[in-house]
């Protein structure tokens, strides 16, 4: 979209909460000269705060002091429109995106905006493609889901080590996942909304696996093998019941890079079998809680959006993701690492995914599409250059 067909190049929406908040922060250190961007959302004296707050921080960016402040709220259609017709890019924090999520990208769609959210709930993802990626390739807006630590390390992490593998033979690549720190409170809430939704999401799964058409002579599969020992990587592997691999499937489905025949496995990794044991009976306790009313309120009310911990506790966090991809006999370990995964990352993710929409040369795409398809190897080289790391820790073999 030329940038002078709208007002803004970015408009952020949920800047005033935790995680939008940071993505303001990092935006306000890193946009460059000229981008026209601004902060929306319902309440204006906390967007008023905000914008102060950027200012102070930044006294060599003045613009920021006069950052344009929009109204908006996910009750009010009519505020949603006027954002989305206002920018290019449209960027969401305001989850869980199954209640807030839809009209938003609605607008979006209508309008020809490009939309980026956070969202790791893989109900939202599959209607949002049912009902809006025909409007969306129609009206030229890329609709991109899951721009945080769901899910891009994965989706991306994919995508970097097909770089050291050939392409023209069957290919297998099984993430495995380590992090340390606290996740957020959008992640706990919308795992809370996904585990009390299993017949609905599967209901939605089916509709989109209708509506999406088979690559033409090609085949991509995601599979869910049991716990096992890696001894590649010294770790047991579990199954993640995550939004992950569906977007790399999605990826796979968009893209020959994948190859004739691609097969996507995710994991938890962890060290020890006590570990796995107490962790699916923790998953099983808190799924039977979810399915009760009363108590998945209760659950509900344990971590309240809008806060979340504090800049010393985000930089003892961590996460690693490590990959074993294999393709024609030849074998390939990679990793994708960083900081922080729940907040201080996922706005860098996030808010890179933004500026490389705004001002990269990308393939030109459209309708539902993903990280890897629309930005691909523009948004690794930026992540890179921001601090999270893309590597190849054994080379094919």
């Amino acid at each position: 979209m030329a940038a002078a067909d709208r007002r803004y190049d970015i408009v952020l929406f949920g800047a005033t909460g935790f995680t939008g908040a940071l993505t303001a922060q990092y935006l306000a250190g890193h946009a460059p000269a000229g981008l026209r961007w601004a902060l929306a959302g319902r309440n204006r004296g906390k967007l008023t705060a905000l914008r102060e707050r950027l200012a102070a921080a930044h006294p060599d960016r003045p613009a920021l002091a006069e950052l344009p402040l929009l109204s908006a709220d996910v009750t009010d259609p009519a505020s949603l429109r006027e954002v989305a017709s206002s920018a290019r890019i449209v960027v969401t924090t305001v989850g869980p995106y199954l209640t807030y999520g839809g009209p938003l990208v609605a607008a979006c769609a209508a309008a020809g905006t490009d939309y980026l959210d956070l969202t790791g709930e893989a109900e939202f993802v599959d209607r949002s493609y049912v009902r809006h990626n025909e409007e969306a390739i129609e009206s030229g807006a890329r609709l991109i889901h899951a721009c945080g630590f769901d899910s891009v390390p994965y989706d991306l992490g994919v995508l970097y080590t097909l770089r050291h593998l050939p392409g023209d033979v069957p290919i297998s690549v099984d993430g495995f996942v380590r992090a340390g720190g606290r996740f957020s409170a959008g992640t706990y809430h919308s795992a809370l909304t996904a585990i009390s939704r299993q017949r609905e999401a599967r209901e939605a799964a089916r509709a989109r696996r209708a509506a999406e058409p088979d690559p033409a002579g090609r085949r991509v599969r995601v599979v869910a093998q049991g716990p096992a020992r890696v001894p590649q990587l010294g770790v047991w592997r579990v199954p993640l019941p995550t939004v992950d691999p569906q977007i790399v499937r999605a990826s796979a489905l968009l893209s020959d890079r994948y190859g004739p025949d691609f097969r996507y496995g995710h994991y938890a990794a962890v060290k020890r079998l006590a570990t796995v044991v107490g962790a699916g009976a923790g998953l099983g306790a808190l799924a039977a809680l979810a399915q009760v009313g009363p108590t998945r309120r209760w659950l509900s009310g344990r971590l309240t959006s809008g806060a979340g911990p504090s800049e010393q506790q985000r930089e003892k966090s961590w996460f690693q993701v490590r990959f074993l991809g294999s393709a024609g006999g030849r074998q390939v370990l990679t990793e994708v690492s960083g900081g922080d995964p729940g907040y201080t990352e996922t706005a860098k993710m996030l808010a890179e995914s933004a500026l490389c929409l705004a001002s990269d040369e990308l393939p030109a795409t459209a309708g539902q599409v993903t990280t890897a398809v629309a930005m691909g190897d523009a948004l690794i080289d930026r992540l890179s250059a921001a601090g999270i790391r893309f590597r190849v820790a054994e080379p094919a073999a």
